[in-house]
């Protein structure tokens, strides 16, 4: 796969996924608690789609969700991170959508079962180009980020409404892992997910990093 469209100049290794890091989120999918630590699951990187690409919904499932969701790329490799320690680990940031098949994630919850269905499908990773991570260019504890379909507003959240901060993600993730470079992390998103129909154009935007769009076939 030529991964040249999302401006990578290191091969994607691993993405790591956060769920339930929005309050408002958990409250809109009918969870009433937070996590007490992050919720953690991966996608192949073959399932990467670069801005601009056709989105193909999949053979199975009916409810193809959206949710935008603030991008990291590691940079160097790191194990047992401390959170003092954890933001020159990053070395380029982007957006990217979580697509979700709700039906099919709702029957493996009541079931108890993992989550890869309705999360690693082909295409389920659409990534924005990759903007170098400069600390006094762009504040990860204060970044808006939005969602929306067909030129109407989905979703709104900011960096600061996280309940598990970037810091302890890759904290966190680098007690369970050692990180390395090309290794992206999807940190979580905010309320407001919906469906998706055949048509819809998707937009995902933040000021300090661009926006990018797909379209669903």
């Amino acid at each position: 796969m030529n991964f040249s469209a999302h401006n990578l100049t290191l091969t994607p290794n691993r993405i790591f996924c956060i769920g339930k890091n929005y309050s408002e989120h958990i409250k809109e999918l009918g969870g009433t608690q937070a996590p007490t630590e992050p919720v953690v699951f991966m996608k192949p990187a073959c399932n990467i789609v670069a801005p601009g690409e056709t989105l193909h919904r999949p053979s199975y499932g009916d409810e193809l969700h959206h949710e935008v969701e603030v991008v990291l790329l590691i940079g160097k490799e790191g194990k047992n991170i401390l959170k003092a320690d954890a933001l020159p680990y990053i070395s380029a940031i982007t957006l990217g959508l979580d697509l979700t098949l709700r039906d099919i994630q709702k029957k493996l919850k009541k079931a108890g079962l993992p989550w890869e269905l309705s999360k690693s499908f082909e295409q389920s990773a659409p990534l924005g180009i990759f903007k170098n991570y400069f600390p006094n260019k762009i504040d990860l504890k204060n970044l808006p980020f939005s969602c929306s379909v067909n030129g109407s507003l989905r979703q709104k959240g900011n960096t600061r409404e996280m309940i598990f901060p970037i810091e302890n993600l890759i904290q966190t993730l680098s007690c369970w892992w050692t990180l390395r470079p090309g290794d992206i992390i999807f940190t979580g998103t905010p309320a407001g997910v919906a469906s998706l129909q055949s048509g819809d154009k998707i937009e995902v935007e933040s000021p300090s990093i661009g926006l990018f769009s797909w379209t669903l076939a």
